[in-house]
This record gives C-alpha cells, structure tokens and sequence, in this order.
C-alpha cells in the first residue's frame, strides 16, 4: 500500500520522486486498460520495441521525446523517413538511441502503412479471452500462446523487434490481457471494456 492508501502492482513503485509518480501515473491511468486506433497501437508497438532489454522507466521519462522525434507516431509520416531521418533520430539525445530499434520502427511503419487491416484491429485479433488475476507477479508469465502467435504472424509480414515476450508487453500495455495482480486496486472492468 503506498501513501495515497492505494494498493498497486509491484513494479508501479519504484524508490521514490518523480519517478515512483511517473511509473504511478501509468500504471493507474494507462497499462492495461483497452487501448485502440492505429497511431495508439504503433506508439506502444513501437514504445515496447525500445524497451527491450531496458527499464520502462527509462521509456517513459524519453516518451515525449520518442512522441517529438517519431512525428507523434503517425504511420504515414514514420514510413516516410529517410536515411537522413534515421541518422538525425541516432543524434537526438532525448531518445533511445539504438540503430537497429530506430531503423525497426521505420519499417514497421512501412509494414503498417502496407497492411490491408488497421493495425490496431490486426493486433485486437491475439487477444485472448478474460481470465482471472494472477494473485501475485511472480506468476504473470512473460509471453503466452496468444503472443507467440502475435509475433509469428507480425515477423512474416515483415515487422521487427517484436518477440513473444515485446509482443506480451504490448498484449498488458494495450489492455489485451489483464496482468494487474489481485490486491491492486484497478477494477478487473478495465480489461473487459469494448471486447
């Protein structure tokens, strides 16, 4: 429980600052509550694709950065960039600044600008059915069946850096699947909404 008498998901407090409210914040307000349209899925497609092997808490201090430097996410105007685009976002210090992860969301805009279905409803289609809370986060696995498929069928239309355990991410991120654990007091109804 932390001083607001709220009890959150373990990771949803970290030390304390601006940071422990940044984290807080998201958490609360955010992850795991149903997310759609096109320029929302690719922005944490794209937010989950950065973070790999990194801290979410370094992605969420960059995100408005990541917002500024990716043209706020629009599909068309990121399939667009160039290699000068690309090299102008490795100078930019107020993102993550890792070639492969960068020229990844170039293409994968190019994928999505591509795709015959909106983006956003392909990825709807992993979702699997509601199921109960985990009790504790320790039992919240890190990929599932639903995100193995995800990331099968999105690397064979051509997206990248998107694994089972990224695809997962964006699956609790996006609301696809509910992984606040039992005690934290977001209502299971966040999960369920417009299924």
């Amino acid at each position: 429980m932390t001083a607001d008498g709220l009890t959150r998901c373990a990771w949803a407090s970290p030390g304390g600052g601006p940071d422990q409210k940044l984290m807080r914040d998201y958490h609360d307000h955010e992850w795991g509550r149903p997310l759609r349209g096109r320029v929302e899925m690719f922005e944490r497609m794209t937010l989950e694709a950065f973070q790999s092997g990194l801290s979410w808490l370094v992605i969420l201090r960059k995100r408005e950065n990541f917002r500024r430097a990716f043209a706020g996410f629009d599909v068309e105007t990121v399939a667009g960039y160039t290699a000068v685009d690309v090299e102008r976002l490795m100078a930019d210090p107020g993102i993550v600044r890792n070639r492969a992860k960068v020229e990844a969301a170039v293409n994968n805009a190019r994928v999505a600008a591509t795709l015959d279905v909106d983006l956003s409803d392909l990825l709807w289609t992993y979702a699997p059915p509601p199921r109960r809370r985990y009790a504790a986060a320790s039992d919240v696995p890190s990929q599932s069946a639903e995100s193995i498929a995800m990331a099968r069928d999105l690397k064979r239309l051509g997206f990248r850096f998107v694994g089972p355990t990224t695809a997962y991410a964006l699956m609790q991120a996006t609301g696809m699947v509910d992984d606040h654990t039992q005690e934290c007091w977001v209502p299971a109804s966040f999960s369920d909404i417009d299924r």
